[in-house]
């Protein structure tokens, strides 16, 4: 595994486990489905992981649900550095990538090499998008806030005068993790929002 010793590993595990706990200081644009107040990087995570617990048997392909659970839980540690990215932020979009990779090199180089390399081989898996777990995860990473979206009565949308022609292309890609999981929130969450006039035309 390593030249740790057992204490020397177990206090780099901790400390990239006391590290991470400020991934709950991360608020995003998103709010909690009552609407009181927005929810932080670590609740998003968590939302997402029982999710896919709930939720993969509806994946395009089967799935190795323990893997995708924790590429979406390690994924937005990065913000931690870098900070949330709003979805329709076009200019901040343009560093992002930049951002969370300088992000992910200092955050993952807390653990020791093995899980290090294991966890930013996650985290890079999540972002190429190319693996039946990476698309899935991006498909519970997309689905998560147009459920919260709808449940708060389109506050958020509503608020930043979002366009359905920025959801579609936001989700573009979202149908390769789940066809059934999208057209059921599509049907379900956006378009009762068009009709609401919460999201634009």
């Amino acid at each position: 595994m390593d030249n740790y010793t057992t204490d020397e590993r177990l206090k780099k595990i901790f400390d990239f486990i006391l590290e991470i706990d400020k991934e709950k200081e991360i608020f995003r644009q998103t709010y909690l489905a009552d609407a009181s107040r927005k929810e932080n990087d670590s609740e998003h995570a968590w939302h997402m992981a029982i999710m896919t617990v709930l939720l993969s048997e509806y994946a395009n392909e089967e799935i190795d649900v323990l893997k995708t659970v924790t590429m979406l839980l390690i994924h937005d540690l990065v913000e931690i550095d870098a900070g949330d990215t709003y979805a329709y932020d076009e200019e901040a979009k343009k560093t992002q990538a930049d951002r969370e990779k300088a992000a992910a090199d200092r955050i993952f180089s807390l653990l020791p090499d093995d899980l290090a390399v294991k966890f930013r081989s996650l985290f890079d898996e999540f972002e190429a998008r190319e693996s039946k777990e990476a698309k899935f995860a991006r498909t519970m990473d997309n689905i998560q806030p147009i459920m919260l979206n709808a449940a708060s009565d389109g506050k958020s949308w509503a608020e930043k005068g979002v366009h359905l022609s920025q959801i579609l292309e936001r989700n573009r890609r979202t149908s390769e993790g789940s066809s059934s999981l999208w057209d059921f929130a599509y049907n379900e969450y956006i378009e009762p929002n068009i009709e609401k006039g919460r999201i634009k035309r």
